[in-house]
């Protein structure tokens, strides 16, 4: 099994390694230290080795951070993990809500008479440290570029990752390495850029077409990369990942050590996406003189905009995937409440997506929650938090696998028993704001920004709302999590065709309930209407073909278009899966998609 359920951290752990860490701090004469969730390649997801906010402070959000202050230690956590921070870190700690909180005010207000701040300048971006450096301006507060203090007090930390890496089909990329490798040295030619510098693992694999398993259900390999104007590429990793992809004689692979002294010897400008880029980059190619070009990192729009083939995989993957969820829906339908638990349901869950012969990994671990356990955003179950499935709950499943296909992402809220009203009307506005999106359609040139408020307008008629985006990217068979597209209040990119999204609205009840639903969608040219339209329009194609709880739907909320769109969608849900089906899981099926 993929998922396990032991937990990794404990509160305990907290407060003998904060003292030890403050101890450093007092070694190096800091007034304070920065404890980030990211790694030197600033991707969301990391290794064992990198989960240094986690051994420090116990807290296992994939977003978030730590600042270490002689008579404080503030862990700053956005909406999705107010809840689960609570439980996770000892009292040693403080929680701040971020982004709300700036970390340079809470600095500026805890250290009035100024101070020094340390940081590993491997472990932050250019851009994040300027934006703190200019809110510090004044303040009497510096920042200190240090040796990483949590490696120093670390005693047992887990070895770099170094698993061996694949290739990746041109059947399933859709388009060979050296094509790609060909259009960005050609864009960066366009752009005056002699090289860029790329560090995130799934830029590189896509780049690449390679695959690796570096960080735990993201098949990625780590690395730091080079590429040139004229398309030869320097990788610096551990050149025994790389030993069974063969020679070529454009690509160059060093050690991880050799990386600093390559930057030294580039001829500018050396292209930095100051967005993910760590700031030691930048300090090295400053000290050598080597003019730098701030822009982004030249495989992210590339890699984010499928092509036509990874686009028909992917529908594939969902149609595979979706046949696993139905077989699971119906047993869950059958079986629940009985004696089940959290830990029952996800091992049967992925039962159902291993019986494919397909799956790679599960993409991330299953988000398994009942009754209040629903409420904490990211959950992830363990033998001491499983709970037992009751009676007129709801439970909230979110989940995902990694086909080499495709990478899906589905969420379902279920009522176990008989649903209250008060749960039904909640669910009924969040699925108002599942199908605005699904059925948006908007000029070219808006932003998942633009779009995120027609998730949300059924909730705020209700005063309520939800802390979190709508949605983010997916790649193809790479991270569940895929920059820089997303549908969210802080987002400024442009939504492009073949950009994949999930579209997840929800509503949370501390202590009571959760509520999300999720499908995958894909950014197209809309159809012209009727009489045509006056500006190019893009509209989602619906990548995830799974029934929705009608028992947990108010039809009297539904306008007449928006009962439609789940009739129709439940119609498809049918159409599309139903011959992928075991007798029983049809027959549940055709209870489950019936019209309202």
């Amino acid at each position: 099994m993929f998922q396990t359920f032991d937990p990794t951290t404990t509160p305990d752990q907290g407060p003998p390694r904060l003292a030890a860490l403050r101890a450093e701090m007092a070694r190096e004469d800091l007034d304070g230290f920065l404890i980030p969730r990211a790694d030197a390649h600033q991707g969301e997801y990391v290794a064992p080795r990198d989960d240094r906010l986690a051994w420090l402070t116990g807290f296992t959000g994939s977003a978030g951070f730590c600042t270490v202050l002689p008579d404080i230690a503030g862990v700053f956590v956005d909406g999705r993990y107010r809840v689960q921070v609570k439980a996770q870190v000892a009292s040693d700690f403080t929680p701040v809500n971020w982004p709300e909180t700036k970390l340079g005010d809470w600095l500026v207000q805890q250290l009035p008479d100024g101070g020094t701040v340390g940081l590993d300048p491997w472990l932050h971006t250019a851009g994040e440290i300027a934006t703190l450096e200019k809110r510090l301006d004044g303040s009497g507060i510096a920042l200190r570029d240090t040796e990483n203090l949590v490696d120093r007090i670390w005693p047992d930390q887990p070895p770099r990752p170094a698993e061996p890496v694949s290739k990746y089909p041109t059947e399933l990329a859709g388009k060979g390495d050296e094509t790609k490798r060909a259009e960005i040295a050609a864009a960066l030619r366009a752009a005056g850029h002699k090289a860029a510098i790329l560090t995130l693992p799934d830029s590189i694999c896509w780049l690449l077409n390679i695959r690796g398993a570096d960080i735990l259900r993201i098949p990625v390999a780590q690395a730091f990369t080079i590429l040139h104007d004229d398309g030869r590429m320097q990788l610096f990793s551990d050149p025994q990942k790389f030993q069974d992809l063969g020679p070529d004689p454009a690509i160059t692979v060093a050690h991880w050590e050799d990386f600093a002294a390559a930057l030294d010897q580039l001829t500018g400008p050396v292209r930095i996406d100051k967005a993910n880029a760590p700031l030691a980059v930048s300090r090295t190619l400053t000290a050598a003189s080597v003019e730098i070009a701030y822009d982004d990192d030249p495989c992210i729009l590339p890699k984010a905009c499928k092509n036509a083939t990874e686009i028909a995989n992917t529908r594939a993957a969902h149609l595979r995937d979706a046949a696993a969820m139905c077989e699971f829906l119906a047993w869950l339908d059958a079986t629940a409440p009985g004696d089940l638990t959290e830990i029952a349901v996800v091992r049967k869950l992925e039962a159902f997506r291993r019986a494919t012969n397909a799956l790679q990994e599960i993409s991330f671990d299953t988000i398994c929650g009942s009754g209040p356990n629903g409420a904490i955003v990211h959950y992830r179950v363990t033998e001491q938090t499983d709970r037992r499935l009751t009676g007129g709950e709801l439970l909230l499943v979110d989940s995902g696998g990694q086909y080499l296909d495709g990478t899906t992402d589905i969420t379902r809220t279920i009522a176990i028993g008989q649903a209250t009203d008060r749960q039904r009307s909640c669910f009924t506005r969040v699925l108002q704001g599942m199908v605005a999106i699904s059925r948006a359609r908007w000029p070219v040139g808006l932003t998942g920004r633009d779009l995120d408020p027609l998730a949300r307008v059924a909730l705020w008629r209700a005063g309520q709302d939800y802390d979190h985006g709508t949605g983010h990217g997916v790649g193809a068979y790479l991270s569940v999590h895929e920059g820089p597209q997303r549908i969210s209040r802080v987002s400024d990119v442009k939504l492009q065709p073949g950009m994949i999204l999930s579209n997840e609205p929800g509503y949370y009840r501390e202590g009571e309930f959760g509520i999300r639903i999720e499908n995958l969608v894909v950014v197209q040219q809309a159809d012209a209407q009727p009489g045509g339209d006056d500006r190019e329009m893009l509209d989602f194609e619906t990548l995830t073909w799974v029934p929705i709880d009608l028992a947990l739907v108010d039809p009297e909320l539904l306008s007449a278009d928006e009962r439609d769109w789940l009739n129709r969608y439940h119609a498809a849900v049918r159409e599309r899966v139903s011959d992928r089906l075991s007798q029983p899981a049809r027959a549940w099926l055709e209870r489950a998609t019936r019209a309202v």
